[in-house]
């Protein structure tokens, strides 16, 4: 029977860790290339290394899910969960109602995605 010590287990963490991060890199440069630009590559990964952080607080910890999160730091600025100007980003993160953390985030994704909507100066294309 293999057996995986912990310090294994450990490396193999942060190698899964590393490569969600990188993979995040080339998303925002893809979708967020003016904030890439203004943050740069190193920069970028402490945001995302933020974001994992800040999101796991929340319980919501799949790549997926992650990704929605940090697209909203992206979005609304790195601390929009506790924005004042941003109450829709609280009041769906720390909603007991909602048990699962993909329904957490994407009620928080499609909420802030609509204030985007309704914001002026949004284009749609």
């Amino acid at each position: 029977m293999l057996k995986i010590r912990k310090e294994q287990d450990q490396e193999l963490a942060k190698a899964s860790l590393k490569s969600f991060e990188d993979r995040m890199v080339v998303h925002i440069r893809k979708h967020y290339p003016t904030h890439y630009e203004k943050l740069g590559e190193e920069n970028t990964r402490v945001l995302i290394q933020y974001g994992i952080e800040r999101a796991a607080t929340y319980e919501v910890v799949s790549e997926r899910d992650v990704c929605k999160y940090i697209d909203l730091m992206v979005s609304f600025g790195p601390d929009y969960d506790i924005d004042a100007r941003h109450p829709w980003a609280a009041k769906a993160l720390n909603d007991k109602r909602l048990k699962d953390p993909s329904v957490k985030i994407n009620t928080t994704y499609d909420t802030g995605m609509e204030s985007l909507r309704h914001s002026p100066g949004f284009s749609a294309g």
